[in-house]
């Protein structure tokens, strides 16, 4: 337990969190209404998604996948074997540590990703302004 005393929350702070939650939400409903219009998952966009960001390189082991999906490996293996089913993905050996699996996309899954992802950028682009983290009278972010 920390021996700080929580802030005191007014009016104000309740209504700035309630409008980031409002404006995360209605950003999450978009992109999950487009991701599925493309025919595929929303966890299969963010698979892409982690995969083309991982820091330093254009592929991701199952672990660093888990990690940044918050996910179980056995689910995130799961996902894999769908997107590469769907010809989005596929796994490879690695060069230096042949016991190392490497997830990268295929040149289907680098097109849907940056349709997606423009898509994204410019719903993005339309909520500058509105979608800002609160600053709270506690000095803490949501």
């Amino acid at each position: 337990m920390s021996s700080v005393p929580p802030a005191t929350l007014g009016k104000h702070d309740f209504t700035t969190l309630s409008e980031f939650r409002y404006q995360m939400r209605r950003f999450e409903r978009f992109s999950d209404d487009v991701i599925q219009a493309h025919g595929i998952t929303p966890l299969q966009y963010l698979l892409l998604l982690h995969i083309k960001g991982y820091p330093g390189r254009d592929w991701a082991t199952v672990g660093e996948l888990a990690e940044r999906l918050q996910a179980k490996p056995h689910g995130v293996v799961a996902l894999i074997t769908r997107c590469e089913v769907s010809g989005l993905v596929e796994r490879r050996h690695s060069s230096i540590d042949r016991r190392r699996v490497e997830i990268h996309l295929l040149a289907d899954g680098e097109a849907m990703l940056a349709k997606l992802a423009q898509l994204h950028r410019t719903e993005l682009l339309s909520l500058e302004g509105v979608f800002t983290i609160p600053k709270l009278a506690g000095g803490s972010h949501a």
